[in-house]
């Protein structure tokens, strides 16, 4: 059985469908040359079945991680589609987490002044987030994902039997995203990860992560549908990364992308609560609901105060030398806010530290 949530795009529109067995959907991937990205990591547990399932007239294969998501990687993604004299027609499929899917994507927005390109996400962090709206890029020594365009997949195909090889760090990961999304967009999402944590954290059962899976691709796809380039609401899906993407930087991508938010979203409700924007309860109930699914609260010694801020300067979405944050207002609602001084983000940040 599976299920397809719309993006509405209008011309660009396309479909996510989502539910075991959905993988063997990939060998229909016919009628134009194929190219696949993957990384090393993906390759090992996933690659003989690419092999033999995805058609493809060329592969590409990278080191795992984080500290792969350069212009370099891409470049080299680009010319291996020039190698293997890939035309305008040619379909980038990127099979992987959300660096793979990040990259594959920038590569297919800039080959030939753009080609299509499908996602077929292995991560929970990238079935739920990072595969579904165009975002692609890669990292810069200045920050994260400072270099990318925004160029829509032609389809997102989630069959959550890949979770069934991802260790347990990685399932926490996509858990942060998810509750992120519940805290800006659905209380009842959020409650769902507060009813045993414990059954999730694991992974053990892929089955149990569908209804969650479903429901953050259903927001959204809403969500981009509305604002596919992030000038209004979109913005809200940034819940936690300002500050997470800094901690990312200043750990050199120790921390992973999951991690950075879950310890951002401390660091926005507990500024939020200073502000008087959010009340003392909901931001314990936030980070109770993160510490039960096994995630940090609290910055890391080596992100100090100083270098969160400047970190934090450089994000992207900054606009006229002010930090873009968002905080919320009430589970289930957020908002954006772009006039918060350095010293009241600080004062907020020195009481995080573990």
């Amino acid at each position: 059985m599976s299920e397809t949530i719309r993006v509405g795009l209008g011309e660009r529109a396309y479909d996510i469908v989502i539910g075991s067995g959905v993988r063997a959907l990939a060998a229909e991937l016919t009628g134009r040359r194929n190219f696949l990205v993957t990384d090393s990591r993906v390759s090992e547990l996933w690659g003989a079945w690419a092999r033999e399932t995805v058609p493809q007239a060329g592969w590409f294969e990278f080191p795992a991680g984080e500290q792969s998501k350069t212009p370099d990687t891409v470049i080299a993604i680009c010319r291996r589609a020039a190698e293997l004299q890939f035309d305008r027609q040619a379909r980038f499929v990127a099979l992987g987490g959300g660096v793979v899917g990040d990259m594959t994507g920038f590569a297919a927005a800039i080959y030939m002044r753009g080609v299509g390109f499908v996602q077929v996400p292995t991560t929970l962090l990238a079935m739920v987030d990072s595969s579904v709206g165009g975002k692609t890029g890669v990292d810069i020594p200045e920050g994260k994902n400072l270099v990318g365009a925004f160029h829509q997949p032609e389809q997102v195909l989630i069959d959550p039997d890949f979770l069934s090889t991802l260790p347990p760090e990685e399932i926490r990961c996509g858990l942060a995203e998810i509750l992120k999304t519940g805290v800006i967009l659905d209380e009842a999402l959020f409650a769902a990860l507060e009813r045993e944590p414990e059954t999730l954290r694991d992974g053990r059962n892929p089955e149990r992560f569908v209804p969650l899976i479903r429901r953050s691709c259903e927001l959204k796809a809403q969500v981009v549908a509305a604002d596919e380039r992030e000038s209004g609401i979109r913005a809200l899906l940034n819940y936690g990364h300002t500050f997470g993407h800094a901690v990312e930087l200043l750990s050199d991508f120790r921390i992973s992308h999951g991690e950075g938010v879950a310890i951002g979203m401390c660091c926005a409700g507990e500024l939020a609560v200073r502000l008087g924007r959010w009340s003392r309860a909901e931001a314990e109930r936030q980070k109770r609901a993160i510490a039960a699914l096994g995630l940090a609260t609290q910055l890391p010694r080596h992100c100090s105060v100083p270098a969160m801020l400047e970190a934090m300067h450089r994000d992207k979405k900054n606009r006229g030398g002010a930090v873009t944050l968002v905080l919320p207002k009430r589970i289930g609602e957020a908002e954006t806010v772009r006039t918060v001084p350095d010293s009241e983000i600080a004062s907020a940040l020195e009481v995080l530290y573990d």
